[in-house]
């Protein structure tokens, strides 16, 4: 066994888990050098919601802010999260679009493409591998992780097998509700190592309080690499902290190699970070708490709170026990998808409504006749054709990948946006974001002329002599 090797994820899934994805590039800026300097395996830097919090929120060009992490940090991976055939937004997007978002992506900075299916759908991802590997990125395929029947460990080696044919270069266990446990997480480690050849990376979240134990098993069973953040911002609805983890292994066959006084460094800088996210209400104590309910619900903790918030605009949160009672119930009628985003809004909110209608399937949501329709894809249990007929009436089913009903379009959301491309890479933004990137773009040219009216004004300024 070689050495573990650390991703390390504050820069981007520590604080999308405790504050929203709002940590700016200026409070990224001063420490990146001396991150750079740590050797980390790779530092996940981008992708997952910083896009969109960039735009909406900070005022930021998410293109610009890759670009200057990318200079701060010349000696280390940079890696980002992808979902798949829907990149970074909300749809499924043609193959011209994703092709081109990977080509820029690669071009701007990242290494490390971590590509993932929320139904993983083998098909939903084979054009982002084949993407990232032609621009000489690292393409590794996340599983998304969850519980249920028909998750043993033998489905999830068999979709490894799967993940290792279409030639991704790596795979991580990815899971995002904190479903697993030290003695699952063992098992399962060992059955997909012993089924593949290629590398295996571990990433839990701490909301359960198990996320040191797991990965520790995961490392002993056979990882080559774990998602850590560092201490200020670990723990709760986050990620195990790294400094802890790293001197978990010192000494050991899987010492990682990395610096705990170097860390040290890096954990005070953010040490200031967290005390000024907890003095504005940025970062909610609560958030750093243990909550165990989703190993005993098996629904994802953010998933339970949508479920009590919709009872509760409802009038009816009495009914919380019907509700999670249901959401099983409704996950099975529905080809068993993983509860995770975009699925797990998809299939609690159809659970509340078919307990407070009184009628299961009385009203349906147009999302939930979207995955039964198979507009996101393959859910991993195919659904009975009597289910199908009675929430699609006379529609007809997908059976092919989604996105092969979507004609090229990277042309025309080029025109569609013609109007306030500055650099190439705007369109992108605007394919992912097409209603918050306008605002964006309309707020940076009325900067940009600002700056430039004020700087005609000092040239053509008279001077009495």
């Amino acid at each position: 066994m070689a050495k573990v090797n650390i991703t390390e994820t504050v820069l981007r899934d520590a604080h999308q888990s405790l504050i929203a994805t709002r940590m700016s590039i200026d409070e990224m800026l001063p420490i990146l050098s001396t991150m750079d300097k740590i050797g980390y395996h790779s530092c996940e830097v981008w992708g997952g919601a910083t896009f969109d919090s960039c735009l909406r929120f900070l005022h930021e060009d998410p293109w610009e802010r890759l670009r200057t992490i990318r200079r701060e940090m010349p000696n280390t991976k940079l890696q980002m999260l992808f979902r798949g055939q829907n990149m970074l937004g909300y749809r499924h997007y043609a193959d011209d679009v994703l092709e081109y978002f990977v080509q820029k992506t690669v071009a701007n900075g990242i290494d490390i493409i971590r590509i993932f299916d929320a139904l993983n759908d083998i098909r939903n991802l084979e054009t982002a591998v084949k993407a990232a590997k032609k621009e000489g990125a690292h393409a590794q395929i996340a599983i998304s992780y969850t519980l249920g029947d028909v998750f043993t460990d033998e489905y999830y080696v068999d979709y490894a097998k799967r993940i290792e044919a279409i030639g991704a270069d790596s795979i991580c266990i990815k899971d995002m509700a904190a479903l697993l446990t030290p003695y699952a997480t063992e098992k399962l480690v060992k059955a997909i190592k012993s089924a593949v050849k290629i590398p295996l990376q571990l990433h839990t979240h701490y909301t359960s309080g198990l996320a040191s134990m797991c990965l520790l098993k995961g490392v002993e069973a056979g990882v080559d690499a774990i998602d850590t953040a560092m201490s200020p911002l670990a723990l709760g609805t986050s990620h195990a902290p790294t400094e802890s983890m790293v001197a978990a292994l010192r000494g050991t066959e899987y010492d990682t190699g990395l610096d705990l006084v170097k860390l040290n460094e890096v954990r005070d800088y953010f040490m200031t970070l967290r005390q000024k996210y907890l003095d504005s209400g940025l970062l909610d104590p609560k958030m750093l708490a243990t909550d165990a309910n989703a190993l005993i619900y098996q629904v994802p903790g953010g998933m339970l709170s949508n479920l009590l918030s919709q009872l509760k605009q409802a009038g009816k949160e009495d009914q919380l026990n019907e509700v999670l009672k249901e959401v099983p119930r409704v996950r099975k009628d529905s080809g068993y998808p993983p509860l995770v985003t975009p699925t797990s809004q998809i299939v609690g909110t159809q659970a509340v409504f078919n307990v407070i209608m009184g009628e299961r399937y009385k009203t349906v949501t147009k999302e939930f006749k979207g995955l039964v329709k198979g507009e996101y894809g393959k859910t991993p249990v195919a659904i009975s054709p009597e289910f199908q007929k009675k929430i699609l009436g006379n529609e007809k089913p997908i059976n092919c990948r989604p996105a092969d009903l979507i004609e090229p379009e990277l042309d025309k959301l080029r025109q569609e946006c013609a109007e306030w491309i500055e650099q190439d890479e705007d369109v992108l933004s605007y394919a992912q974001f097409p209603k918050v990137a306008p605002k964006f773009f309309e707020e940076r040219r009325d900067k940009k002329l600002g700056i430039d009216m004020a700087h005609s004004n000092k040239e053509t300024k008279v001077h009495p002599i």
